[in-house]
């Protein structure tokens, strides 16, 4: 019975969609890569950040190429090649944390394009809604 509720709500809000919102919500369906999402996470309000973060994860990226070196190449000191891999271990976890922040920061743009679908869809139901209490 549920279910058959459910395809009822969907076929009304199909009727109710005009040829805009419909085009709204295609541009929602799409299959969004990561790397479009990355680049969606580079505008609004943190897109600054999100650029910085970035940058910052690139340039960690190749320091983290030449600590590598270092440690491959470092082994008659014991003391700097301790220290050499320390530093890897280091930047490992600095590049984690980036990495996770901008994740997190694309996951919060795919809940926010949810949200705005709902609220897409509510709105239509609730024109709906008072055009059939206005019959």
């Amino acid at each position: 019975m549920a279910g058959n509720e459910n395809n009822e709500t969907d076929i009304r809000i199909a009727e109710q969609l005009s040829d805009d919102d419909w085009a709204f919500l295609r541009s929602l369906d799409e299959d969004r890569g990561m790397f479009q999402q990355i680049g969606d996470s580079w505008k609004g309000p943190l897109g600054g950040w999100a650029k910085l973060t970035f940058g910052l994860t690139v340039v960690l990226g190749f320091v983290f190429l030449f600590v590598i070196w270092q440690v491959a190449t470092s082994t008659d000191n014991y003391v700097a090649h301790t220290l050499w891999a320390i530093s890897g271990v280091a930047l490992l976890v600095v590049m984690g944390f980036a990495k996770e922040w901008m994740f997190a920061r694309m996951n919060m743009l795919t809940v926010l394009r949810e949200v705005k679908r709902l609220q897409v869809q509510v709105a239509m139901l609730a024109e709906q809604g008072a055009s059939t209490d206005a019959d």
